[in-house]
């Protein structure tokens, strides 16, 4: 299946690319929980080797509220990427609303050790359209 990247961003050479996906299956709209997927692709197309070494990401549902979600890496790993490479990985959020949002940034380690901010692009979580 070939996936088709909705929203980017590109910093000091560094682009971020999202693909997002609703789950059905993965969600209990009954209960008041939707879930969605995504795929981020990091291409480095900068001249000198990243390590991404944490995340930051803002996550708002459909009344508002936001959660700030920090940590090390991305699914365990803290990727270096030299010139012309690029790092993917899948990961999920669950929203107590059928609407929302994300964006946020990655800190990247340059060669000369100093720290690098690239942007996450924000991008929508939306449910289809359910009958009540």
């Amino acid at each position: 299946m070939k996936e088709l990247f909705q929203h980017a961003a590109i910093t000091e050479g560094i682009t971020v690319r999202v693909a997002v996906s609703f789950l059905p299956d993965q969600s209990q709209i009954e209960a008041g929980k939707w879930f969605w997927v995504y795929h981020i692709r990091i291409e480095n197309e900068s001249d000198e080797a990243v390590q991404l070494l944490t995340r930051h990401w803002k996550i708002t549902d459909g009344r508002g509220m936001v959660n700030y979600v920090e940590g090390e890496g991305v699914v365990g790993q803290q990727p270096l990427l030299l010139p012309g490479q690029s790092h993917d990985y899948v990961s999920g959020c669950p929203l107590g609303t059928p609407h929302g949002s994300m964006a946020g940034h990655y800190t990247f380690l340059r060669t000369d050790d100093s720290l690098l901010e690239v942007a996450i692009p924000f991008f929508p979580l939306a449910a289809p359209a359910t009958a009540d």
